[in-house]
């Protein structure tokens, strides 16, 4: 298939698509046509039933959407990032589903593993034969995580035992491995462990009654002594500066997470007030009405100009963590407003799913929490600025 020559017209005024190239337009054109056809029919009532609908489960990963032969098996940033956009503006919960075997998950073993464990995984991570979560997020420890951690690994013999809990973790329950972040009791340092879902020890129980992310098998995972040989332990993460270089790559990821969200709601959106009669003709033809689907385009427009440009920054060489803070904590602010303003347009229709913003609505607020706090990413950047720290200490 070839890509029409504005994949995004509707979305992006600016044509900040003209920096992919033609190939990469190629390839998310045949994902939009997978979600169009095999997973957007699915999702308003899986959502409303908070399962998973493993069905789309194939249709996506035939794909090959980390390494399409036509792009190889690095893919630029800025593909990476419209992959996400183009995910979440069918569904934040199927975006947040493929990004954690794609980003959490792919890039603790990029980022951590040896060139060894590289070479072992990747492949199969890449093509879905192995899947797997990151878990970092525990039950009592979350902005506080990087001092507060509670799981613990002990060395024993030739291997690990690891105990504690994790929480949040979206995706556990059909995971093979699962990245689990641990506290070296010998030396209190930070490590991470490629874990067996189904080894002895670990315990998923599914966590229930979530008004956001209802798709997602958000899991609880108990770890309880659990033994894990050294050679499965990442051998690149040996403190929490070496976890932080996977967040920040994990909110970048967040940040056009955030943008598909803001598209998919704007979207749902204009079609709603296009198709709405009040007084004899649509309601987008009232100016207090084009007035929101203005802000809208504006925060959509402007959170896809920080995402593109933290992707650039990414294919130039790098970014910093007040970059990736920047983006996510200022994108994740703005997507509550436009997802608003759409449930606002669509008046007392908006909360029901067949508009589709309501699942948009709902959903922003976990992305507004997730991979760091507004509060948290403030303060990373704010500590760019003055050279002081603010954090608790």
């Amino acid at each position: 298939m070839t890509a029409p020559a504005r994949l995004y017209e509707a979305i992006d005024p600016y044509g900040y698509e003209s920096l992919l190239s033609a190939a990469e337009r190629a390839v998310l054109g045949r994902l939009r046509e997978v979600l169009e056809r095999d997973v957007k029919p699915l999702v308003n009532d899986y959502w409303d039933r908070a399962e998973f609908p493993h069905a789309i489960r194939g249709p996506l990963e035939a794909l090959d959407l980390m390494a399409p032969p036509e792009l190889g098996a690095a893919p630029s940033a800025l593909y990476r990032g419209f992959r996400m956009l183009e995910l979440a503006r069918t569904d934040v919960s199927v975006a947040v589903f493929y990004g954690a075997q794609a980003t959490l998950f792919r890039n603790s073993i990029l980022l951590g593993g040896s060139p060894g464990q590289v070479a072992e995984l990747d492949a199969g991570v890449r093509g879905w034969a192995i899947k797997g979560v990151f878990a970092l997020t525990e039950p009592d420890h979350g902005s506080d995580v990087a001092r507060g951690l509670a799981t613990t690994a002990r060395r024993d013999g030739d291997g690990w035992v690891i105990s504690g809990a994790k929480r949040w973790i979206g995706g556990a329950e059909y995971a093979d491995l699962i990245t689990v972040v641990a506290r070296d009791e010998a030396d209190g340092e930070v490590k991470a462990f490629l874990v067996d879902r189904h080894a002895p020890g670990v315990t998923v129980e599914q966590i229930p009654r979530k008004m956001a992310l209802r798709i997602v098998n958000n899991g609880h995972i108990t770890l309880d002594g659990v033994r894990v040989p050294e050679t499965r332990r990442l051998q690149r993460v040996n403190s929490f500066r070496d976890v932080n270089r996977l967040l920040r790559s994990m909110r970048a990821d967040v940040s056009w997470l955030a943008t598909g969200a803001q598209a998919g709601a704007y979207e749902a959106a204009v079609r709603y007030t296009l198709g709405r009669e009040q007084f004899g003709r649509p309601i987008a033809g009232y100016q207090l009405v084009q007035d929101k689907l203005a802000t809208m385009l504006g925060n959509l427009t402007a959170s896809l100009g920080m995402a593109v440009r933290l992707s650039q920054l990414e294919d130039a060489g790098g970014y910093s963590d007040a970059d990736a803070a920047l983006a996510k904590g200022w994108i994740a602010r703005h997507t509550r407003e436009t997802v608003a303003l759409a449930r606002e347009v669509c008046g007392g229709n908006g909360i029901t799913l067949d508009t589709d913003v309501a699942r948009f609505f709902a959903d922003a607020e976990a992305i507004y929490t997730f991979e760091g706090t507004n509060e948290i990413n403030q303060l990373v950047v704010g500590r760019a600025i003055t050279g002081l720290s603010a954090f608790v200490r």
